[in-house]
């Protein structure tokens, strides 16, 4: 099946609201939705390295730079429908190249992919959104990035279909999920061992179905996966590779607890970690999983959200996240990491007569499936991993931020974080990393 065909599905569904009333914002009418300009400088000090490998933190330590800047539009059609475009640009890098680590310590860096990957702008996102009111209850939208100002049905189905980012719709958190305002450990605003769909960016095109309700609500999402791993081209069609992912979200109160079930299949021409290592026995080399690579091998796995409001209108909060996935076949996608539990704290700067300001602190603890780990010992690389041999540990993660807003639309943020076991090496690190980030944004 190719992607295009899911395109007859949706025209008759779009048919049955045709004689629906139109949502309140004005037809025909592009909107400016917002903009954001993101600046973060990360020093990556010294690190006990009694060797190195091809995607090692850098012994002697590290200091990078990256700017991120973003553009966002959005216009109301007829039908309960929308159309939204988003133009990013991305400059600079990660400390240590983003290697070294499975939880990489800026959120904001491209990994190095392609060759040729550019400098310029580029679309992110240019997808239709239709939403079908299946009840009378309204709440507000603001204006903000893809969405358009006006109200919603309190219960609808949401369909989205064009070039998205995954993690827009799953896995969200309200204290642990956006890297230019919050933690920007990887670890801290997504869930690690979930390999979702993307390119090199981490964009990809598919299609997002939700049926929302005031007290929970399901998605269900089907993606293009990427030809190779951390690969900027995509799989051109969904019979043979393609990302899958359920979620079930339980959010009983309007400002209290929410709780995400999500598990997730992934279809790709994927390496062996097991194969891989039976081929360098053989021919005693190093193993390459990448040259293992085959049509139709899969991953599947789990993870577990939840975020818990304590005080403040919801502005100080707990929030955890648990996931799992099956670690047989190469990590694909996001970044090296097999297991993971991570957890921390939002402090509204509300206590110490800073409304605006917020503290954040976070911990994760990754690991990798046996056959991972084998492979990195045996001096596999990964994409992010590959220090040559491994003394396996888990990797341990901490990260502490402070984010000050001194004027509206703009907030500057002071961050640390510091690793154990780096790579999961026991014989490397620890690393210590001290950032800083600007973010502005109107």
């Amino acid at each position: 099946m190719r992607f295009a065909s899911i395109f007859p599905l949706l025209a008759g569904a779009l048919a049955l609201a045709s004689a629906a009333h139109a949502d309140d914002a004005p037809l025909f009418i592009p909107q400016w939705l917002g903009a954001q300009y993101t600046f973060v400088a990360q020093h990556q000090g010294t690190v006990h390295s009694p060797y190195a490998g091809p995607l090692s933190l850098r012994k002697q330590g590290d200091t990078a730079r990256s700017h991120t800047f973003g553009a966002y539009f959005g216009v109301a059609l007829p039908a309960h429908l929308a159309f939204y475009v988003d133009v990013e640009m991305f400059r600079g890098e990660g400390v240590s190249g983003a290697t070294g680590l499975g939880g990489l310590t800026n959120g904001d860096v491209i990994r190095a992919g392609v060759a040729g990957l550019g400098r310029g702008a580029y679309v992110a996102r240019r997808y239709l959104q239709w939403s079908l009111p299946l009840g009378d209850g309204r709440e507000t939208v603001e204006r903000s990035q893809d969405h358009l100002p006006g109200t919603q049905a309190t219960q609808r189905l949401d369909v989205k279909l064009g070039k998205m980012a995954v993690n827009d719709d799953f896995d969200r958190n309200r204290y642990a999920n956006g890297t230019r305002t919050q933690f920007m450990n990887w670890d801290l605003f997504n869930t690690t061992s979930w390999d979702f769909a993307a390119d090199t960016r981490g964009y990809t095109e598919g299609l997002m179905l939700a049926w929302v309700n005031p007290a929970w609500t399901l998605r269900y999402g089907v993606y293009r996966m990427p030809y190779e791993a951390n690969g900027q081209r995509l799989e051109s069609s969904l019979r043979h590779a393609r990302g899958e992912q359920w979620q079930l979200s339980l959010h009983p109160h309007p400002d209290g607890w929410v709780l995400r079930l999500l598990a997730f299949r992934n279809r790709a021409r994927m390496g062996s970690y097991r194969d891989a290592i039976a081929q360098a026995l053989a021919t005693g080399q190093a193993p390459d999983v990448h040259a293992d690579d085959r049509p139709g091998r899969r991953k599947y796995g789990w993870a577990i959200n939840g975020e818990l409001p304590l005080a403040d209108n919801g502005d100080t909060g707990l929030f955890a996240r648990m996931g799992w996935n099956d670690g047989r076949n190469e990590s694909f996608v996001f970044t090296e990491v097999d297991r993971t539990v991570s957890g921390g704290f939002q402090l509204s700067g509300a206590h110490w007569g800073r409304s605006a300001d917020h503290l954040g602190v976070g911990f994760a603890l990754d690991a990798l499936s046996r056959p991972h780990r084998e492979y990195l010992e045996l001096g596999g690389t990964g994409f992010v991993l590959g220090d040559g041999a491994l003394n396996y540990a888990h990797e341990e993660i901490a990260e502490l931020y402070y984010s000050w807003a001194p004027v509206a639309h703009l907030t500057l943020s002071p961050d640390f974080q510091w690793v154990r076991h780096p790579g999961y090496n026991r014989d490397r690190g620890p690393a210590e990393f001290a950032g800083v980030r600007a973010h502005v944004e109107f």
